[in-house]
């Protein structure tokens, strides 16, 4: 997959934004990004989306920038020519996919049957977009069309706000949604960049997911933690899970049995999460790093469990990629 579209599914959010004045675009921008989400599609239905495309790869190329909108080839060349790294269009045109192709730019057009998959297919695409999400059928139909299409991702966008992203970014067929809710015109034209990057972060946390999963502590032995764990099982009525490593009272208290070699001091905190990628993603943006080392994968090569190199208190943290 292109390096582009790569980010774009670890951001798992592409704002899509229309701009009516070019000297919103650099500050709207940052305020995306302070809001952890580092990208934009600008889409071609203003005058000013050109111009708004050129500022930000100027002042602020960290940014992940795209067009939107795209319906001719003389668009596809205005947005390459002001710094754009992706195309997305409302719909399936063949024509500007093998434009796109040529031009060695990623496009992600608009697919909603199976014929529209299929052209996509046969151009080699890996990713399309999805729209209008909710008024097409939302996340079920998502789920039906995608079943014959074992490598193809969608980008749902259309009807997809705070609410509903979680339902949607956890099938594992989404590659990111696109949504405006949280960079909606009247907010960018009133200059209210603090509330674009709070809605951001908003929409960050809902797509994430974050939770206390379980904490485990350290018992120092076998006979130590299943004592330990029958305690709050008998207080609370908690179902007890004996394991080779631990044992579980409920599934938030989790009793080590043999510290050696574990992670923290004390024991372990796990913050479960709708996606994990995304989450390493934004934290690691967020200066956080990870022990690669410990990460544990299921039998398909997924990461499921993943812990942080720092540790609190004594206590080791680490994701868990929710079921």
């Amino acid at each position: 997959m292109h390096a582009v579209l790569e980010e774009l599914g670890k951001i798992g959010i592409v704002p899509v934004i229309k701009i009516d004045d070019a000297r919103n675009a650099v500050p709207l921008a940052k305020a995306l990004a302070a809001g952890g989400i580092p990208c934009a599609e600008l889409t071609f239905r203003t005058a000013q989306s050109e111009e708004a495309i050129h500022r930000i790869k100027q002042e602020a190329p960290e940014i992940l920038t795209g067009a939107g909108t795209v319906l001719t080839t003389e668009q596809v060349d205005k947005a390459i020519n002001a710094g754009a790294q992706f195309i997305v269009s409302p719909g399936f045109n063949p024509r500007i996919v093998a434009y796109c192709i040529q031009k060695g730019i990623p496009v992600t057009p608009g697919c909603v049957n199976p014929s529209d998959i299929e052209q996509a297919i046969e151009f080699g695409l890996e990713v399309v977009k999805f729209f209008p999400a909710e008024q097409a059928g939302g996340l079920d139909y998502i789920k039906a069309i995608s079943a014959p299409y074992h490598n193809l991702k969608f980008m749902p966008t259309g009807g997809i706000n705070a609410d509903n992203i979680a339902k949607y970014i956890s099938f594992n067929k989404v590659h990111a949604c696109g949504g405006s809710w949280m960079a909606a015109p009247n907010l960018i034209n009133a200059g209210e960049f603090e509330k674009i990057t709070a809605l951001s972060r908003e929409a960050v946390f809902k797509m994430l997911g974050f939770s206390v999963a379980h904490i485990g502590i350290n018992a120092g032995g076998e006979e130590a933690a299943m004592k330990a764990a029958r305690f709050f099982a008998g207080m609370f009525g908690f179902p007890l899970k004996d394991g080779n490593a631990s044992v579980f009272a409920g599934d938030g208290v989790e009793m080590v049995k043999t510290p050696a070699g574990a992670p923290g001091v004390h024991g372990h905190i796990a913050i479960g999460t709708n996606s994990i990628t995304r989450a390493v993603a934004y934290l690691e943006r967020s200066g956080i790093d990870f022990d690669d080392a410990n990460a544990k994968k299921d039998d398909k090569g997924n990461v499921i469990a993943i812990y942080l190199k720092e540790e609190v208190l004594g206590f080791a943290v680490h994701l868990l990629q929710r079921k």
